[in-house]
């Protein structure tokens, strides 16, 4: 004989000798059918040598080629393949047998090459920033609902004085906790005992501050008992709702509630107007004092170490402008802070879904120009689902709905450049506009009624630029 002979299972395509004893006296030859190597005992006096190549048993591998096609196309070597056979039971023998392979490797090569490649993308994981509907929307409710209190004890309270004092307590009220809230979410982080023992320190001189600064502006007595129960609720209030506690400040919220809702069919007389609001200050300070306390049964963090105090003081400087710019916007037309504090809740639930489309966005662009564009159009569609909701609210109330929207634009995407960190140019902007707005309306320049859309229009339009800039990086959302 003569010509190349391969040495290899599958190796060149081509027609093979076998030998064959006919008798004990004669040895034949002839062609194998199969390709692979494999030995076929045909009867007692004939002994085939076969390569696997055509025939019944190319059949054979073909339907169980069919059968583990799903398996087998996305291995990217025969080896895979192999493990996969191995790990079907399959033995040298039934390899030898039903598929006229001399081995594993070989059945796993002529799998490999029979089946085309295909490599299916990954199942999408869940949505990490997926909003809790039911949450979003109770926070916007205990934004609105203490403001029932002014409308039961309003009118026990004397003129002089008294709105002065109290917007001055509640905006320093509304800026500590902003800051106290930063630093107590960054203590959580490190454990629920560090973020109670921050809360635990801060609320209460928070609260001690902003009634000092109230009083000292108030002309009686009666007056300060009111800011000190505003300052001392705040307080309670941004405690619970730091700690996750917002069914439970609900709860204590349901005197004022139901004594508010029923003004405008029953007179509740002045006993239960001061009693309904203070039983609910009870209830927060109550409430916030049993949340802290269960804060203490929280294992301590080893190594924890106190963050520092910078860090928090671009969020307290935001919360003073964005009270500032709400009470200017809400001098002429106090249905409009209504309006803008229940929205609250579905501006919370966007920014959840601003975070969870971007993420998407990040697994389906290929570039970072693509994903720039893709994360400006979510920045646009979230911010137009907000004010589109807002529109028509603002005009049944009688707000003016220029100055609302962009006063609600400006405040959410500071909003959301603080979910990611950017703290300074959406304080720094706010407290601006504010600045600019409190000098003209209140030292009644001209163009009022103009200053602040303008002031708003002008901060919205800066604050959209950071955030097309700062969140179209990929690398903002990793």
């Amino acid at each position: 004989m003569s010509g190349p002979m391969s040495l290899e299972p599958g190796g060149a395509e081509q027609d093979t000798l076998a030998l064959r004893l006919a008798d004990n006296r004669t040895l034949a030859l002839r062609l194998a059918e199969d390709r692979g190597p494999a030995r076929r005992v045909t009867d007692q006096h004939t002994l085939a040598l076969v390569l696997p190549g055509h025939g019944a048993r190319r059949d054979t591998v073909d339907r169980l080629a069919a059968e583990l096609a799903d398996r087998v196309a996305p291995a990217v070597h025969p080896y895979e393949v192999a493990a996969l056979l191995e790990s079907e039971g399959l033995t040298g023998e039934v390899i030898q047998e039903k598929y006229g392979h001399t081995d594993l490797f070989s059945l796993a090569t002529a799998l490999y090459r029979r089946v085309p490649r295909t490599f299916p993308e990954p199942p999408r994981p869940a949505d990490p920033w997926r909003p809790d509907h039911l949450r979003c929307a109770l926070r916007g409710l205990l934004f609105a609902l203490p403001g029932l209190a002014y409308a039961l004890a309003g009118r026990l309270l004397p003129s002089d004085g008294t709105v002065r004092a109290l917007v001055v307590a509640g905006l320093i009220s509304w800026a500590w906790n902003q800051a106290l809230g930063h630093r107590a979410y960054v203590r959580l982080a490190t454990g629920r005992r560090e973020a109670g023992r921050t809360l635990a320190k801060g609320a209460p001189l928070g609260a001690v501050t902003a009634t000092a600064a109230g009083a000292a502006l108030s002309g009686s007595s009666v007056t300060v008992l009111a800011v000190a129960a505003q300052s001392a609720y705040l307080a309670a209030a941004g405690v619970l709702l730091v700690l996750g506690r917002e069914r439970l400040l609900l709860a204590v919220l349901v005197p004022v509630t139901a004594g508010g809702t029923a003004l405008p069919w029953w007179e509740p007389g002045d006993v239960l107007r001061a009693g309904l609001p203070l039983l609910s200050l009870l209830g927060a300070v109550a409430a916030a004092g049993w949340a802290l306390r269960a804060t203490r049964a929280a294992p301590a963090a080893p190594g924890a170490t106190r963050p520092g105090l910078w860090p928090s003081l671009p969020y307290g400087l935001f919360g003073l402008a964005a009270g500032s710019l709400v009470f200017l916007a809400g001098r002429d037309h106090p249905w409009a802070v209504i309006v803008l504090t229940l929205s609250m809740g579905p501006a919370e639930w966007l920014l959840y879904r601003y975070r969870g489309l971007s993420v998407a966005a990040l697994r389906s662009t290929r570039t970072p120009a693509a994903f720039r564009a893709r994360s400006a159009a979510v920045l646009a569609g979230c911010l137009l689902v907000y004010l589109g909701a807002l529109a028509p609210a603002s005009l049944l109330v009688d707000a003016e709905p220029v100055t609302l929207l962009l006063l609600a634009a400006a405040l959410w995407i500071s909003l959301l450049l603080q979910a990611f960190g950017v703290a300074w140019p959406p304080a720094a902007l706010c407290l601006t506009a504010a600045a600019l707005a409190g000098a003209v309306m209140l030292t009644g320049a001209p163009a009022v009624a103009a200053v602040l859309p303008l002031c708003c229009g002008g901060a919205a339009l800066c604050l959209t630029a950071v955030a097309v800039r700062k969140l179209g990086r990929p690398a903002a959302h990793v």
